[in-house]
Formats: structure tokens, C-alpha cells, sequence
């Protein structure tokens, strides 16, 4: 006993509550996903004593597990991220289990057939689920590559830790998909305007700082005001998704893409220069013809776009310079043809930047 008459594993005991109600503290308090994550997955492995582990969350619509965070893995094993929940397997079981699934050795459990986690090594482990008011929201991994036992004391507390983490991720879950919704155009699933000009402003800011390329590109649906008036603002609603999805696969995962305004959008291209972005707003403009075409088949109709491409530092050294000059790029195509891709370098002579005749602009729209 101590000096105030306390055993020595009543001392530890009370440490390790004192320690776990500062992590539940810190944890409930963040609603950035990423950091709630890394902080409930840090004091897991810390509570275990493990060298590895990893949080999956589950999504209910696609039944399928994905690896949000994870510690001590090799890339080959983090490469398999998403699985699919099959019945009567071993993630269903766990996530059906009120307790965590403790395995003190993977070699003698028949049910543990993971090809790759064997690979991995993976010996023992821990699997908690993390429920929350009755829903599933992931499962909690801690892992080691040997055999051992887990201590029933260290069990209770990885369990105090998965009640209040599973509210945590919730909490977390919610709150990003509240931002995701402020930030997206309801329609097409895009970034929407507001959101376009923050990251554009940001964008433009950190290639001054690090000396970098940054291009943007306009795009409008050609002859988008007589589809709609001929077939109805349903189809061109549909026209607009598809568009949209069109992009999206054509793009990079930084790249940022927004619906402009109506038929307009827009395309935020970090790091890279005028030549290289002309030859992604290429395959956009191919891509959407393309992807539309069978769409379209039954009414006989054909999408196009006409595409402006204008580039920082090249064509313009802030951000509202930037937006006028591939806007330029973009209406010097509606006037020449249409179904183009005009690179504003290349028609910059032909242009008077100084004019500012909105009715002229107007007339090209459709």
C-alpha cells in the first residue's frame, strides 16, 4: 500500500481511468474525422500494448468496410482497404457481437482465414465494434505479430474506449457530411460557386508561395437553352448530371470541379501548366460527347461543350484575373463553332481584354 493506504493496482487502476477520461475528453471535443480517427486509434494501441491497428467504417448502403486510419501496417496490406461485409463471415460476426472478438492466436482459430492478414503476419488481435444508439459505424482493430494474451483489465478499458469513440466517429461523420452538403450543388453532386472561389483564392495563393502552375477551365453546354426548351427541364437536369459525372471521371482526384452557375463549370487544376491542362480539357470535351451520346440516342440529340483554359502566372496573376480570361477563352469559342477547347494564349491578340460589352457575352450564351 501507498502512503494514503491505496493498493498498487488501485493506484494503476485509477491512473488509467484518469488517463482514459482525457482522451474521451479530447476525442468528443474534435469533429474533424481524420483526427478523431488517429487519436482513438493512437490510445487503443496504447491501452494493448500493440505494435499495429487500424479503424474500418462500415457504409451501409455498398455493405462494405473501408480502412479510415492505420498504424504499423506494410503498403501491401493497406492496399487491400475496402472489403465487402459477406454473410457469415468474420467481419459480420464481429460487428454482431456486443463485445470485441479477442483471438490469442490466429494459427489455431479455424474461422480466421484472412489470406491478407496470414500474409501480413498478423498473430493476435482485437476487433471491437463500434456501435453507437444501435447503429453500426466501424470496427476497431488492434494487432500484434505474436502470439498473447490479452489481459481482461486491458479489455475492459479498450471497451470504455469503443463506447465513447464510436459517438465521437458518429458525431465526426455527421458534421462532415453537414459541411459536404453546404459546399455541393445539390443537382450534380459538384462543388458549388461559393465554395469554387474559396479554393480558387487558396489555389492561387499557394502558387505564389511555392512557385507553382495553376489552371482553371470554363465550360459551357452549347446550345443548352434550346434542348431544355425543346425537351423540358427534366432532361436537362438529367443532361447536367451526366456532364458533370463525365468530368469527374475525366479528372484527377485534386482536381477541383463546381457547377459554376446553370450550364457553366468549372475546373480547378493545381499544379499544372497551360499546355497540360489544354490537353485535359480535351478529353473533357471528347469524354462528354461520348458519355452522353447513348444517353441521348432515343431523342436524336448530341451534347457538346465549349471549353476556356487560361493558366496562372502565365495569363493572369490573381484569381479574378483568372476567371476573366478563361471566361474570355471560353466565349471566343461559343463565337467561333463551338464544341471547342480554346486555350486563351492562343487567342489572346484576337481579343480585347479591356472591353466590357455584357450584351455581346449574353448573345453568345444559349
Amino acid at each position: 500500500m501507498d502512503r494514503e493506504g491505496k493498493t498498487p493496482d488501485l493506484v494503476k487502476e485509477v491512473r488509467e481511468l484518469t488517463d482514459l477520461f482525457e482522451i474521451a475528453k479530447t476525442v468528443v471535443s474534435t469533429l474533424d474525422l481524420d483526427k478523431v480517427l488517429s487519436s482513438i486509434l493512437k490510445s487503443a494501441m496504447d491501452i494493448v500494448q500493440t505494435p499495429s491497428g487500424s479503424i474500418a467504417l462500415y457504409n451501409q448502403e455498398k455493405n462494405e468496410m473501408t480502412i479510415h486510419a492505420a498504424m504499423g501496417f506494410s503498403e501491401e496490406f493497406l492496399s487491400h482497404k475496402s472489403w465487402k461485409v459477406n454473410k457469415g463471415g468474420l467481419t459480420e460476426r464481429i460487428l454482431n457481437n456486443e463485445y470485441p472478438l479477442v483471438i490469442d492466436d490466429t494459427g489455431r482459430k479455424h474461422f480466421f482465414n484472412n489470406p491478407v492478414a496470414r500474409d501480413e503476419g498478423i498473430k493476435s488481435l482485437v476487433a471491437a465494434p463500434l456501435i453507437f444508439h444501435g447503429k453500426v459505424v466501424g470496427i476497431l482493430y488492434v494487432d500484434d505479430f505474436r502470439s498473447r494474451r490479452f489481459e481482461e483489465n486491458t479489455l475492459r478499458l479498450l471497451s470504455i474506449l469503443t463506447s465513447f469513440a464510436a459517438m465521437s466517429i458518429d458525431n465526426a461523420r455527421l458534421h462532415e457530411e453537414t459541411f459536404k452538403l453546404a459546399i455541393t450543388d445539390g443537382l450534380t453532386g459538384l462543388y458549388n460557386h461559393r465554395y469554387f472561389q474559396e479554393v480558387l483564392e487558396d489555389e492561387i495563393a499557394r502558387s505564389k508561395r511555392y512557385n507553382l502552375y495553376a489552371s482553371l477551365i470554363f465550360i459551357d453546354i452549347d446550345d443548352f437553352k434550346k434542348f431544355n426548351d425543346k425537351f423540358g427541364h427534366q432532361l436537362g437536369d438529367k443532361v447536367l448530371k451526366e456532364v458533370a459525372n463525365s468530368i469527374t471521371r475525366t479528372i484527377r482526384e485534386v482536381d477541383c470541379a463546381a457547377r459554376y452557375g446553370g450550364e457553366e463549370f468549372s475546373i480547378i487544376l493545381p499544379e499544372i501548366d497551360i499546355d497540360s491542362a489544354h490537353v485535359v480539357a480535351e478529353r473533357i470535351r471528347k469524354n462528354v460527347m461520348t458519355d452522353t451520346e447513348a444517353f441521348l440516342a432515343e431523342y436524336k440529340m448530341k451534347i457538346t461543350v465549349t471549353i476556356g483554359v487560361a493558366s496562372y502566372p502565365f495569363d493572369a496573376l490573381d484569381k479574378d484575373e483568372l476567371i476573366k480570361k478563361s471566361d474570355l477563352a471560353l466565349y471566343y469559342g461559343k463565337r467561333h463553332g463551338k464544341n471547342h477547347a480554346i486555350r486563351y494564349d492562343k487567342i489572346a491578340k484576337a481579343v480585347d481584354t479591356d472591353k466590357n460589352d455584357n450584351e455581346t457575352v449574353q448573345k453568345t450564351k444559349n
